[in-house]
């Protein structure tokens, strides 16, 4: 019996020291995970935290890896949720880096997103995701409510201004094409030229020289000065004819010149 209680005794002893000399072991060969800091906040011209609809909204990470090993930073992404129930309403862009961070390295990324809600209050949640030794670690870089308001309108902005011009230009076009369809346009009349009508009937001379004018063009009736230098014989396109005293003098004086001959 009193063997039979030693050996009991020696055997809890021994036991006793191998749970003593195992456990500082298996502390040691325990994975911690690496103590990376990150901390998340907006541009300096962006004092209050306003998250812009429509536009590229910036932040900037500064991260510290405050262990003795290697880290690969992977990716950070973020999330929009509302600010007291906690529901999530949209998950953000993912942005991918890879880079690796050496142990007591700090270094500064950037991060960008876009959003597209009302103006109010939502929260804001940002997070870092790294790897060490094979394995995935997740650390939050922001997390806190910000505002959502919608763009300032300039009456300079360029882009506003184009889209103005694009609008006016295409409803110019449907109410030009509108008027030409809808509205009836007068028809274009060309000038009939006036002609000169012949006379319908035939000019005859009077015993006193005269002749009717009425039909005579008025640029036939102005002599030019040639006709007028011309010795007693007028030609008969001009439209003017000899009288019937001029003739018959013409011609007694013809009979006197001959007779004394």
């Amino acid at each position: 019996m009193r063997l039979s209680q030693l050996f009991a005794v020696g055997l809890s002893f021994v036991s006793l020291a191998l749970a003593a000399t195992v456990s500082p072991i298996g502390n040691d060969t325990e994975v911690a995970e690496p103590e990376v800091s990150v901390v998340a906040t907006f541009p300096e011209e962006n004092h209050f935290g306003h998250v812009v609809n429509g536009e590229k909204n910036r932040l900037s990470l500064a991260i510290e890896n405050k262990s003795k090993k290697n880290v690969t930073l992977l990716t950070v992404a973020g999330s929009l949720s509302h600010p007291e129930s906690g529901a999530l309403l949209k998950n953000l862009t993912t942005q991918t880096y890879g880079i690796r961070l050496q142990g007591g390295a700090k270094l500064s990324i950037p991060y960008s997103f876009y959003s597209e809600f009302k103006p109010g209050d939502l929260r804001l949640n940002v997070w870092l995701v790294h790897a060490a030794d094979e394995t995935k670690y997740t650390v939050t870089a922001y997390d806190s409510i910000v505002t959502i308001v919608e763009p300032e309108a300039s009456i300079f902005d360029f882009k506003l201004l184009i889209t103005y011009l694009i609008v006016a230009g295409f409803f110019g076009g449907l109410v030009y094409f509108a008027y030409l369809t809808f509205v009836p346009q007068p028809k274009k009349t060309r000038a009939k030229k006036q002609s000169i009508s012949a006379p319908t009937g035939t000019v005859t001379a009077t015993g006193a020289g005269g002749y009717q004018e009425e039909w005579i063009p008025e640029h036939h009736l102005r002599k030019p000065k040639s006709a007028r230098k011309e010795s007693g014989v007028v030609s008969g396109t001009s439209g003017d004819e000899l009288t019937g005293g001029d003739a018959s003098g013409t011609e007694s004086r013809r009979r006197k010149g001959k007779g004394r001959k």
